[in-house]
């Protein structure tokens, strides 16, 4: 874990600065917001780990969906500081989850990368699944999706697995999210995920069943719909 320290006026002042900076954008837009991360990826690309977090749960205190976004993709941008995440350093990032955004922007930059390095457990990600708060569970599935694009027999056994607890949820928050970890692992693995989709058909919500089917059979989640001539 990295342990938490008094921030340093070096980190005070980065912190003003990104704020200012994120307030100057009169369209804040994922690429303009990018644009900045990165130049200040570069500005703390020698400094220790800890003053990395410090930063991003600094950043965090305000609940901004643009401030999680830049947040965590400087910690999954410093390769030191994103290697010596633990799970406790996770759950202080993941606080106040409280948007599909937000919880998007978590999975799919820290929780899954992590659960793909081995430094988040399937225990982990299962208790995810079981919380009560819709956001953790949304985090467990789209978490999946790290390692349906690496892609491994293991991996589809860990992200079928993940996805049976859901299966009888019905919160559209969830049940989109299941959709999606399916149609993913279904770019790999079509024969496993439609068995899979037979198996558990009587549970899935219509929609997961109808947009993984589509997936499975066009390669798209919604086929699009023929023009017909005059």
């Amino acid at each position: 874990m990295l342990n938490p320290m008094k921030l340093s006026p070096e980190t005070t002042l980065l912190a003003r600065e990104i704020h200012c900076r994120l307030n100057q954008l009169t369209v804040p837009s994922t690429p303009t917001v990018r644009a900045i991360r990165k130049e200040f990826s570069q500005r703390i690309a020698a400094a220790a780990p800890k003053r990395v977090l410090q930063l991003a749960l600094h950043l965090l205190k305000q609940n901004s969906d643009l401030l999680r976004f830049l947040s965590y993709e400087l910690v999954s941008h410093h390769q030191p500081a994103f290697e010596q995440l633990t799970t406790t350093d996770l759950l202080r990032l993941g606080k106040g989850l409280n948007s599909w955004s937000a919880v998007d922007c978590f999975a799919m930059y820290l929780s899954g990368p992590m659960w793909v390095r081995g430094t988040v457990s399937d225990q982990t990600i299962a208790a995810w699944a079981r919380s009560k708060d819709r956001w953790w569970r949304r985090t467990a599935l789209v978490s999946t999706v790290a390692l349906s694009r690496r892609g491994h027999s293991e991996d589809l056994h860990r992200v079928l697995q993940t996805c049976a607890l859901l299966t009888v949820d019905r919160d559209d928050m969830v049940v989109k999210a299941l959709s999606w970890a399916l149609r993913e692992s279904a770019k790999k693995h079509p024969k496993e995920v439609s068995t899979f989709l037979a198996e558990h058909s009587h549970a899935l919500a219509a929609r997961v069943v109808r947009e993984v089917n589509s997936k499975l059979k066009t390669g798209l989640k919604t086929p699009r719909r023929r023009t017909q001539k005059p």
